[in-house]
């Protein structure tokens, strides 16, 4: 009896150990790390949240972050990505899918890039997401458009939705992959190749909105 107590004891904490090495780090996964992602742009720190503490294994946190404006900065930024490819009603609610095809795009990423997925994304989320937008101005019908600035947030809420578009209609009645497409998207826009249609429509919408300065 005693013998089988220290062989279960020993087993405890053989297990404990193995899983204390496995815990130390948070990866993305359980294979990117959060670690040495950099965000060049100091105006969207707040609003893309990939430090080290907002690090998470699953990019499926089931948290409440419509219930108040702004919460939904603190969400983790894969995440959203995988939110926004969930539209167009058929694909209404199918976030373990959107999870998979986030999943797969990040493996096409590391293996044409040979780098980290997470900084790769997090660039093309800087580059694709418009500075200046033209609004509507007038009253009594008399109306015209005039240009503003774009907040950070709304930025970064820019880049999520082009890029996800960008990759459903590349992906729409042609024989590549969902996943193909959205690595390619985002390849393209971290690069800020005019590839991408994220870097297209946001060249567009700046170039709309200088004419009308």
């Amino acid at each position: 009896l005693q013998l089988h107590r220290d062989v279960v004891l020993e087993r405890d904490v053989l297990v404990s150990s193995t899983m204390a090495g496995f815990a130390n780090e948070v990866k993305l996964f359980g294979k990117w790390s959060y670690d040495g992602v950099t965000n060049k742009d100091i105006a969207l720190e707040d609003y893309v949240a990939v430090k080290l503490q907002d690090g998470v294994y699953l990019p499926h946190t089931a948290g409440r972050y419509q219930m108040k404006r702004f919460r939904k900065a603190q969400m983790p930024i894969v995440e959203r990505l995988v939110d926004s490819l969930m539209f167009h009603g058929r694909n209404s609610g199918k976030k373990q899918l959107a999870v998979r095809v986030v999943k797969h795009a990040f493996e096409i990423i590391h293996l044409l890039t040979d780098e980290n997925p997470i900084q790769v994304y997090v660039d093309a989320l800087i580059n694709s997401g418009p500075r200046e937008d033209s609004t509507r101005v007038g009253s009594a019908g008399v109306v015209r458009r005039q240009a503003v600035d774009v907040s950070p947030f709304r930025r970064i809420n820019q880049s999520v939705y082009l890029i996800s578009i960008g990759a459903r209609e590349a992906s729409f009645r042609s024989i590549k992959t969902i996943a193909e497409c959205l690595a390619d998207e985002i390849i393209n826009a971290s690069k800020g190749s005019s590839n991408s249609y994220a870097i297209k429509k946001k060249d567009e919408i700046e170039r709309v909105a200088k004419a009308n300065r």
